[in-house]
């Protein structure tokens, strides 16, 4: 397994400037996609893509408990348009974003799924 992966420390910042893509995300760690894949597989317990939105979705849980409007939220997250972060953002939590937003524990989102 490729030992440079296994020193990185800050996944979820990285993820936020790969823009929650896993080919800008494998070139940010100067690997292969494929390999990156693996990684995340024997690490984390889940492929690239769904820890991207995974992650994707805390920060946007993030942004909504502390103010950032859904239209505000959707363009940092970079969605082309806010009724696509919407229905993403409603699929993963059970709730529409102009709801309030639920309390998480952090220790127990990796549960939270669709």
């Amino acid at each position: 397994m490729n030992t440079r992966l296994n020193h990185i420390q800050n996944w979820p910042e990285l993820a936020r400037q790969a823009n929650w893509s896993a080919a800008a995300l494998a070139k940010k760690c100067d690997v292969s996609v494929r390999t990156l894949h693996r990684h995340f597989l024997k690490q984390m317990g889940k492929n690239t893509k769904t820890w991207l939105a995974e992650q994707r979705q805390r920060h946007a849980h993030e942004l909504l408990c502390d103010g950032s409007s859904i239209k505000e939220t959707a363009f940092c997250l970079g969605y082309k348009q806010p009724t696509n972060f919407t229905r993403k953002y409603k699929d993963y939590w059970g709730i529409c974003p102009s709801l309030k937003p639920p309390t998480v524990n952090p220790a127990k989102t990796a549960n939270v799924r669709k």
